[in-house]
């Protein structure tokens, strides 16, 4: 079978257009600007709740770790699985801007595993019940992992990318990967490729080689299904811009608000347990450590201050009346943040 992608009009169009070094629709509309100081909220409790109070069209990425249903703790069994995810697929819609994108991580049950939910019955639900853009499939790919001896060990996961509309934001020059010296002087040498595009690097494909986190990680903080910060980094950088807005309703670890502050992102997390304030505190402190004076200016919300999230700014669209609410109300006590502890 032939690759579609030759003769695909849409990838012809855009790889003429970035030749004239234009810019795509979603591009033109975004107004990216790196905010002196971001804005975090944080909240413990169901994600139905949060998603709730966030208004329609105000999130640019939401990235999503939910629960497998493989029993894992008492926030992982549920009866109905997909009845349970329909509630907040349906909200995290809802919420996303029109250049937004929402990335699921996830993985299949094989052998009547302990359970009904995976990605796989996510996907089916989202193709019959909702618009959203199906973009990718990315299969992150680990070295380490359990041995097996009646099947063939597994290996990866997957990350399927939803976009809410085909004006999507997306920054491939964020996240290329440089060709290492030798490689860059081989293709020099190749007339038909234009020095500018070797220098910015290689497309990392959607297949990502990135190790899961061992046990005695540094990175780890107590949270049985971190992800590393290479991962979610690397879909903040190319899903999300300096002063948008990343939303995380099962925060578990504190990863993402971790990679917000860093990038310049603003954040909204949440999570049932409630030792997600303990985690998250553990991420700051780890990335204050490793970038000093350099970790951009941040501010943890406190109750009372949820109108000030810019979350709250977006005016809603002509056709999507706003959703009111109240403000989520962020449980930790206001702290300010530029290279300091906050002290959750």
């Amino acid at each position: 079978m032939p690759n579609r992608s030759h003769s695909n009009a849409g990838h012809i169009a855009m790889n003429a257009l970035r030749k004239r070094s234009g810019l795509h629709t979603s591009e033109r509309e975004i107004q990216s600007a790196a905010p002196g100081t971001t804005l975090h909220a944080i909240r413990v409790g169901d994600c139905l709740d949060l998603l709730r109070e966030i208004p329609s069209d105000s999130v640019q990425l939401i990235v999503c770790d939910p629960p497998y249903n493989i029993n894992l703790a008492a926030w992982d069994n549920f009866r109905d699985y997909i009845q349970w995810a329909a509630l907040w697929l349906k909200e995290a819609e809802r919420v996303l801007a029109p250049s937004g994108s929402l990335v699921i991580f996830g993985g299949l049950q094989y052998q009547g595993e302990a359970g009904t939910g995976d990605l796989l019955e996510i996907l089916m639900h989202l193709r019959r019940h909702s618009p959203m853009l199906l973009v990718n499939l990315i299969i992150w790919h680990y070295a380490n992992g359990m041995s097996a001896h009646r099947f063939f060990a597994n290996r990866h996961e997957e990350i399927a990318w939803f976009a809410k509309t085909r004006k999507y934001f997306f920054d491939l020059d964020a996240v290329r990967i440089p060709f290492d010296e030798e490689t860059k002087r081989a293709y020099m040498k190749d007339k038909r490729l234009r020095p500018e595009s070797i220098e910015k690097g290689k497309n990392p494909t959607n297949v990502w080689d990135v190790g899961r986190l061992q046990g005695n990680s540094l990175e780890r903080v107590g949270h049985p299904t971190q992800k590393p910060t290479e991962i979610i980094r690397r879909l903040v950088r190319a899903l999300s811009y300096p002063g948008s807005v990343v939303l995380d309703f099962f925060a578990g670890s504190g990863v993402t608000t971790r990679v917000a502050i860093e990038e310049c992102r603003h954040s909204v997390s949440g999570d049932v347990l409630q030792d997600f304030p303990e985690y998250l505190q553990k991420q700051i402190s780890m990335a204050q450590s490793s970038a000093g004076l350099l970790l951009p200016s941040f501010k943890v919300l406190g109750e009372g201050e949820g109108l000030s999230h810019p979350v709250f700014r977006v005016q809603p669209r002509q056709d999507q009346p706003r959703r009111r609410g109240r403000p989520p109300k962020a449980l930790q006590p206001r702290r300010e943040g530029h290279g300091r502890a906050p002290g959750l």
